[in-house]
C-alpha cells in the first residue's frame, strides 16, 4: 500500500497537505525504482518525517523510517495529499 501510494507522488520537491498542516516533501527514487528517500519538513512548524522505503525482489515491501516510529511515516505517507504544481 505504501508504494502504491508513493507511486503517484511526484519525484523531486512538492508541496502537500497532511492533517490540516502544510509541508514541503522531497522525494528522490533510485535509478531501478527499488528504493525510494522520503524527506517532509512542516512548513511553519517543528514536524518532519523522514525515511527509506525499499521494493525486496519478492515483491515485499520494507519500510525504514529514521530516527521515528514506522507508524508515523505509515500514516504520513498514507494521509499527505500533494498539491498540484504551480
Amino acid at each position: 500500500m505504501l508504494a502504491e501510494r508513493l507511486r503517484h507522488w511526484p519525484d523531486g520537491h512538492f508541496e502537500g497537505l497532511y492533517e490540516g498542516r502544510r509541508f514541503g516533501v522531497t522525494l528522490h527514487r533510485s535509478r531501478d525504482a527499488r528504493r525510494s528517500w522520503i524527506y517532509a519538513e512542516e512548513r511553519g512548524g517543528g514536524d518532519f518525517v523522514s525515511a527509506n522505503l525499499y521494493r525486496l525482489s519478492d515483491g515485499e515491501t520494507l519500510l525504514r523510517p529514521c530516527e521515528m516510529p514506522a507508524e508515523v511515516v505509515a500514516r504520513f505517507i498514507i494521509g499527505l495529499k500533494p498539491e498540484p504544481p504551480r
